[in-house]
């Protein structure tokens, strides 16, 4: 004869149910709402209504951009000066990424024009210096097509773009090199250039992350101030 199980059994299994179900809701609103899924410099969606006079801004850039090395997200050198110009900021820049080094499917191009800016700014190339001298020619074909591909998806949008950042005072040639193209290329795409940023780290160890890749939060701050200068220089 199968013995009778208690009631007690029951009511613990349906406050059990009852709990498991309830935090199956509350991690279903949270994902809905960004909070899950959203890490340091992860890709940030683009504004779902634009308010009065809100200036949307799109960051095109790498691990430098995205804020990697940082402690967090409000501590990079974009969020900063966003937030110092009340800029509604878009950032999915992401480790690795070149003109041609890491490109992949979900072009991250796609989605700086999908957040329909009203600036976009690009600090793309230092990651390509790595695929030189074997990728030069695809390097410079390539920085022209990004440059003329935002410019004819966005053409009312203020085009800026940076030069590329260096993070050591040891200098390859093809970081000059990649400079000239990005320089021409912006040119070429009637954008706004912003010289000297390969330097801005210079003579600054105090400045790096421990992996000695990346500034940390002293190093962001430090490219925070000398982006909001060139910034303002341009009416910004």
């Amino acid at each position: 004869m199968t013995p009778r199980r208690r009631p007690a059994f029951w009511i613990t299994v349906w406050i059990a149910a009852a709990v498991l179900l309830a935090g199956a809701v509350a991690l279903a609103m949270l994902a809905q709402s960004g909070v899950l899924g959203r890490g340091l410099g992860e890709a940030d969606p683009g504004p779902a209504a634009r308010g009065p006079g809100e200036t949307v801004v799109a960051f095109y850039g790498d691990s430098y951009t995205r804020g990697t090395g940082g402690s967090a997200a409000d501590k990079r050198w974009s969020t900063i000066v966003s937030a110092e110009r009340d800029w509604t900021e878009v950032n999915p820049s992401r480790n690795g990424l070149g003109f041609v080094n890491q490109r992949r499917g979900d072009d991250l191009i796609d989605q700086v024009i999908a957040a329909r800016p009203d600036i976009v700014i690009s600090t793309m190339g230092l990651n390509d210096n790595f695929s030189m001298p074997s990728r030069a020619d695809e390097i410079e074909a390539a920085i022209t097509r990004d440059f003329e591909t935002i410019r004819a998806a966005l053409p009312e949008a203020r085009l800026i773009v940076v030069e590329p950042f260096w993070y050591t005072e040891e200098r390859p040639d093809s970081v000059e090199q990649i400079i000239g193209w990005v320089q021409a290329a912006a040119l070429g795409a009637d954008a706004d250039y912003i010289s000297g940023a390969s330097y801005w780290l210079d003579g600054h160890p105090e400045w790096m992350a421990d992996d000695g890749l990346h500034p940390n939060d002293a190093g962001y701050a430090a490219l925070a101030e000398r982006m909001d200068a060139a910034l303002a220089a341009l009416g910004l």
